[in-house]
């Protein structure tokens, strides 16, 4: 289920903006595709980085995923609950699996990231 306060990339990264910060994690799509995540690998806060850039890696069962920022900004917190309890990304991925939160540096490349809707409909089409 897509929440409607959030933003969606076609790689299956959300973003939800609380304030000037953006929560990031990865969609419940992309946690059940992964099956069981087993390890987390997050970015140092203070790190920079641009929209499309990798900010961390999501170890599974199945595969490891390159988690990708959907917008620039500067990491200032990593959800390091994550290194304990890596199964809340597939219990929880929109609440307490979330990833990292990033201080927005131009809100407006939220403008090219889906909606909830068009996220809906894009994991449809992925599924026929």
């Amino acid at each position: 289920m897509a929440p409607e306060n959030c933003r969606y990339t076609k790689e299956h990264e959300w973003i939800r903006v609380e304030g000037e910060t953006g929560v990031i994690g990865i969609t419940d799509h992309a946690a059940g595709e992964l099956g069981d995540v087993t390890f987390i690998e997050f970015p140092q806060p203070g790190l920079e980085v641009k929209k499309g850039d990798p900010i961390g890696t999501v170890e599974s069962v199945k595969a490891a995923s390159e988690i990708y920022a959907p917008v620039g900004g500067t990491v200032v917190e990593a959800n390091t609950r994550l290194e304990e309890e890596p199964e809340l990304i597939n219990n929880s991925p929109f609440e307490d699996g979330w990833l990292v939160k990033l201080s927005l540096a131009d809100p407006a490349e939220l403008d090219g990231l889906m909606d909830a809707a068009a996220y809906r409909e894009y994991v449809a089409g992925l599924e026929k």
